[in-house]
């Protein structure tokens, strides 16, 4: 956790300054419009999934180290072969894992998040689930346990393995010549990433796009085919927590309401998208998008008033976020898993407002109550100062009277809503 924090310390900044970077060009270069809510969503799922992961939070079925232990047959001294090995053994096992989790139907939530944005960008690269509490895939590792190697060696090539995928979620670099054969390419990832016909549930790879050639699943860019993104079903929010449960939450809700009974314990292994005949009759969705040339882009309407209040939202989050990172190893348990919980309780709130829903000033009041609560029981910010205590009361203070303001009176007038 610690060490994890401590590469977070580093590699958030890296990531916010790369993503306003793409944003910029975009703006002054390409004149495309500047989604600030979309990016916020986009960069607050990155602050959720990254609390979740400096925690701990989950449980893998069967563990790498324990297949190491039990199951190797050779043992390699060569630290370049072992790397290289690590590499693309954690390649295959990341492909395989990424086609189920867009096959089977409960597999699906916990991915859905990373192609829930309507834009293709390096921020939704940050799109990542905290609804994958448990980790089916690690079996797909055993070709490095079956050569002996090192859980360590794993443990270090993941974040590299998975850092390296960041760069090619872009629409400003073009096809790359003989790349476009060996490695996933940003050709490659908007076909992936696109819900045309002609390119859904194509090109899982990760690094390397061999896999998709070798299993059937490759499918190239095409010049008279551009790509439309999101997915089938939209989630119509910019809160990231609703968003990593919103196809579970839809799963129950069939499963409850169907009356036949296979169905009932099937629909979670079926393909992604299916439901029960009766359910569909009767509860169609509404958000369902079947014509990807035609539906509206989801866009609530924001003065530039809330458009400045949420960066400060988002900025002032930041800050918390790298206290956290900086201190994990001081707060103990319980104290990491309250401060986490308060940070995801702050994101719920600023992105119910985000969405115009009155109801983010009752999540803006218990958020309030509980970080003075905290404040007052343990006489600080944790384990901060004096001086970071009272910019913590003063952050609180004034997020809960702007979200008031916006709630209660700009809200509630159409003319005050549209004024830039």
């Amino acid at each position: 956790m610690e060490t994890y924090g401590k590469i977070l310390m580093v590699a958030s900044p890296a990531f916010l300054l790369l993503v306003l970077g793409e944003k910029l060009y975009a703006w002054f270069f390409k004149k495309e419009p500047f989604r600030n809510m979309d990016m916020i969503s986009s960069l607050s799922s990155g602050y959720t999934n990254s609390v979740k992961d400096v925690l701990g939070i989950g449980v893998s079925i069967i563990t790498y180290k324990w297949m190491v232990e039990h199951w190797a047959v050779f043992k390699i001294e060569s630290s370049i072969a072992v790397g290289i090995i690590a590499f693309i053994s954690l390649d295959l096992a990341g492909y395989l894992g990424h086609r189920l989790n867009h096959q089977v139907n409960f597999l699906w939530n916990q991915h859905l998040i990373h192609h829930s944005s309507e834009e293709f960008n390096l921020a939704c690269a940050l799109r990542q689930s905290i609804s994958s509490l448990v980790n089916f895939f690690t079996i797909f590792l055993l070709p490095a346990a079956i050569l002996g190697v090192p859980a360590q060696i794993i443990a270090i090539i993941a974040p590299i393995h998975l850092f390296a995928q960041f760069w090619y979620h872009t629409v400003h670099i073009g096809r790359m010549g003989f790349l476009e054969k060996i490695i996933v390419t940003p050709s490659h990832h908007r076909v992936h990433h696109a819900i045309n016909p002609e390119y859904i549930d194509k090109n899982h790879g990760q690094i390397f796009i061999i896999w998709d050639k070798l299993f059937g699943t490759f499918q190239e860019e095409l010049p008279n085919v551009p790509p439309v993104y999101g997915i089938t079903v939209a989630v119509s929010t910019w809160n990231p927590i609703k968003i990593n449960f919103q196809h579970i939450w839809l799963l129950m809700q069939d499963a409850w309401r169907t009356k036949n009974w296979k169905d009932k314990f099937t629909i979670w292994f079926k393909p992604t998208g299916w439901r029960p005949a009766d359910v569909i009759e009767q509860y169609p969705l509404h958000n369902k998008i079947t014509n990807p040339y035609s539906f509206q882009k989801y866009n609530p309407l924001a003065s530039s008033r809330l458009v400045i209040w949420t960066w400060f939202q988002f900025i002032s989050t930041f800050g918390l976020l790298l206290f956290f990172y900086g201190n994990i190893a001081k707060f103990g348990v319980p104290n990491m898993f309250i401060y986490g919980g308060f940070l995801i309780l702050n994101i719920y709130a600023y992105s119910e407002l985000m969405d115009r829903n009155p109801k983010a000033i009752w999540w803006e009041l218990v958020k309030t109550i509980c970080g003075f609560a905290l404040i007052f029981q343990m006489g600080n910010w944790f384990v901060g100062s004096q001086i970071q205590t009272i910019f913590v009361m003063m952050y609180l203070a004034i997020s809960m009277v702007g979200t008031a303001y916006f709630v209660l009176r700009e809200f509630q007038n159409s003319e005050l809503m549209q004024t830039a």
